[in-house]
């Protein structure tokens, strides 16, 4: 609340980032004008404009449904020689969205939401499914080598989850070292994704990195700011992972300019990166409402370091219903013990509780809104701005009836570390499925925030 008060009474520092943010006046105005530009605020993430230098405001402005439409029109107008190929990959999180306000089944959903991008112009409609896969696959890896480290390295545990960029912007822009060096390098599924559009796609297409236009369709607002960071970028080719982020909510807005009903789409089978292969039926990870770090880990874990199979797992929920912790436990001896901590609340209680040296747990899946990436702010939301819980109720429903599959079971992602990456242990693994996390030295405006 105070940071947003800051940024409401900061008139100087609006006007400045609507100055960096607006074009020349030069660009040809078309039926998409009127959408609505996209601009981050405390009311839809964690990472609101007080913590944002006026660069990023001015880059996160462009990263909205002009830019896309921009792209497309390129592509109408200029030389085939320049035109850049349109790939779209829809987070997992975002389709119950879309298959509960159109009263779709998941399946007819993407599909249908694939008919609809290739209807405007996208080449490729890909499922960030495969690196939700890489991501969960290398974060339990990564907790076993931490766990196994614990007594040798002082912050080896707990490890905090990483595939929700406004907690790593909050732990970075705000929290110390002490928090960031418990992160886990793995890095988020939608910039493995953009690894793998821009790296392994590129390749088998026998395109350059910055042909190549990468849109990627996510429930919050977050996201776009994820794909401004300095190390989701290939300098050699001028291009960034991800070049653009749009929220479900957006995708729909342009539904409405085009007065499109999802209804009336053809359903095209989505594509995926190998050939000319089509996705299957949709699948999830475990997790009620996100990729299920926590799931997936605990049972590797308990596997990997204490010989167990668990096939169910009891979530114990404690001050809150999304605060929750998970154990194990070992000839009556509790000897796994992690948490989830979803939305503000209970982050800032977790790292209070570490700060003080009274934290319990191995790990923690922390994600930034309150229920989840399915209650993202750019989804599900009223006119007003307050979550839709009807329709939030019936997309739990629709997630929660996908079938899971296994990232291990995956033979894809077994092929691509052997044939793409060099092995699990190569040095091309690191450099592709990981990043590092590290305090961020803030401006002197921003230090004087009551966190």
């Amino acid at each position: 609340q105070e940071c947003s008060k800051k940024q409401k009474n900061d008139d100087t520092q609006s006007t400045s980032v609507d100055a960096l943010s607006s074009n020349d006046g030069s660009e040809e105005k078309n039926e998409f004008d009127t959408l609505a530009n996209a601009k981050i605020l405390l009311s839809d993430c964690l990472a609101c404009d007080s913590c944002m230098t006026l660069e990023e405001g001015a880059r996160v402005f462009q990263q909205n449904q002009k830019e896309f439409f921009r792209i497309l029109n390129l592509n109408k107008k200029c030389d085939t020689s320049k035109h850049k190929v349109l790939a779209v990959s829809i987070c997992p999180q975002s389709l119950p969205y879309f298959a509960a306000k159109f009263n779709l089944s998941v399946n007819e959903a993407a599909k249908r939401l694939c008919g609809f991008l290739k209807s405007l112009g996208v080449h490729y409609v890909f499922d960030t499914t495969i690196a939700a896969d890489f991501s969960i696959l290398e974060s339990q890896r990564e907790f076993v080598q931490r766990y196994q480290r614990r007594n040798q390295e002082e912050h080896a545990l707990p490890m905090f989850a990483s595939a929700c960029p406004g907690w790593i912007r909050y732990a970075e822009r705000v929290l110390t070292n002490l928090v960031t060096s418990h992160i886990c390098t793995a890095k988020s599924p939608q910039q493995i994704m953009g690894s793998l559009v821009k790296g392994y796609f590129a390749r088998q297409q026998n395109l350059s990195p910055d042909k190549i236009f990468h849109v990627v369709v996510a429930p919050c607002y977050d996201k776009k700011l994820e794909a401004l960071r300095e190390d989701f970028y290939a300098a050699l080719y001028n291009s960034p992972e991800v070049d653009c982020v749009l929220t479900s909510g957006e995708i729909v807005q342009i539904m409405e300019q085009k007065n499109v009903s999802m209804k009336d789409v053809t359903e095209v089978a989505v594509d995926t990166l190998f050939d000319d292969l089509k996705e299957g039926d949709v699948v999830r990870h475990d997790g009620k409402r996100s990729d299920g770090y926590l799931e997936h880990i605990f049972k590797h874990a308990a596997k990997e370091l204490f010989g167990m199979d668990v096939k169910e797992i009891t979530y114990k929920a404690l001050k809150n219903k999304d605060f929750q912790e998970v154990t194990l436990e070992k000839d009556g001896e509790t000897v796994l013990r992690f948490a989830a901590a979803y939305g503000f609340r209970n982050i800032q209680n977790m790292v209070l509780k570490l700060k003080k040296g009274k934290f319990l747990y191995h790990f923690v899946e922390v994600l930034a809104c309150p229920g989840g990436c399915l209650n993202g702010k750019g989804q599900a939301q009223t006119e007003d701005g307050k979550p839709d819980r009807a329709l939030l109720a019936q997309m739990e429903e629709v997630y929660t009836a996908i079938p899971v599959r296994l990232p291990e079971t995956n033979l894809h992602v077994q092929k691509m570390y052997q044939d793409w990456l060099e092995g699990m242990d190569s040095k091309k693994v690191q450099d592709t499925l990981h990043t590092t996390y590290s305090a961020v030295n803030q401006s002197t405006s921003s230090l004087d925030i009551k966190w």
